[in-house]
Parts: structure tokens; sequence; C-alpha cells
């Protein structure tokens, strides 16, 4: 089953776009710009960063971070942290 939620969360990963990025924001409250939401899908799409593995979440942040702020990027991980609890996926990551 991890193995599917990897793919599945892998696949959404690849085909975001900038758009769906700044919706997602927007409803998270946290604010992107275009360039930073195109930056962010081009770091996404070239990478084959594993979601599921902390090691890779961390580097995927420091990027994020580097793209935008550090600020944003912590609060992305708070977010992912919440959602992951909320959905009763802790034993997952």
């Amino acid at each position: 089953m991890k193995n599917m939620i990897k793919q599945v969360v892998h696949q959404k990963l690849k085909n975001i776009t900038a758009e769906d990025l700044i919706a997602y924001g927007k409803e998270y409250e946290i604010q992107l710009t275009k360039d930073q939401a195109k930056a962010i899908v081009a770091y996404l799409k070239q990478t084959d960063l594993n979601p599921l593995e902390e090691k890779d979440r961390l580097k995927a942040l420091k990027k994020l971070a580097q793209i935008t702020d550090p600020k944003t990027a912590q609060k992305v991980n708070r977010i992912f942290q919440q959602m992951i609890k909320d959905n009763g996926l802790s034993h997952w990551f």
C-alpha cells in the first residue's frame, strides 16, 4: 500500500502546475508569486525525491526555502505534518 501511495503522490507532484500551487497557497494562506510557483514546479518536475522519506522531504524544504523564504518553507512543513496527522498517515512517514 505504501508503494501505491508513493506513486500517487509522486505523480501528483510531477503533474502539478504553477496555478495549482498558487491555489493551494491561497487555501492554506501561503503567499506565492507566479515566478516562485513556476520555480517550484520546475524543481518538482526535475527531482526524484521520495516525499515519504524524511531526508528527501528535508531536501525539498531546503530548496523551497531558497525559492521562497525560510518562513514559507516552515509553514509548508507544518501544514504537511498536520495533514499527515489529520489523515492518520503518521505510520507512513
